[in-house]
């Protein structure tokens, strides 16, 4: 008889382990990547807009300056952490987007728009 509730007790806490692995698995996502373009009114490209990402947490700021095909990448983000994402370019500002820590995908890709118009596109 003893010998049966300790086979029933270990069983029992096989799905108990197999959950907490899996819990710690995911608590333990090491960094997040955010992408995207900067557009302008028309959907085109800016280059040389200036692309800011701010740590909600410490205040910390990063930015990007795009090329010419208007693309950004930060990585390493903390998966726990939210950021608040916007984009300049001469003077016009894109609404800001926020990437939040309840987000669990390790790639996040995010397009910025800035309201101007490039003359001649």
């Amino acid at each position: 008889m003893k010998r049966r509730s300790k086979a029933s007790a270990v069983s029992a806490l096989i799905p108990v382990a197999l959950v907490l692995m899996l819990w710690v698995g995911l608590a333990s996502q090491q960094t997040r990547t955010v992408q995207g373009v900067v557009l302008d009114a028309k959907d085109n490209a800016l280059p040389g807009a200036i692309v800011y990402l701010k740590n909600s947490r410490s205040r910390a700021e990063r930015t990007y300056i795009v090329g010419d095909d208007g693309k950004f990448s930060f990585h390493g983000l903390a998966p726990n952490t939210d950021y608040d994402l916007y984009s300049q370019y001469q003077g016009k500002k894109s609404s800001t987007r926020t990437v939040s820590s309840f987000d669990s995908r390790a790639e996040i890709v995010l397009d910025l728009k800035v309201p101007i118009q490039i003359a001649g596109k």
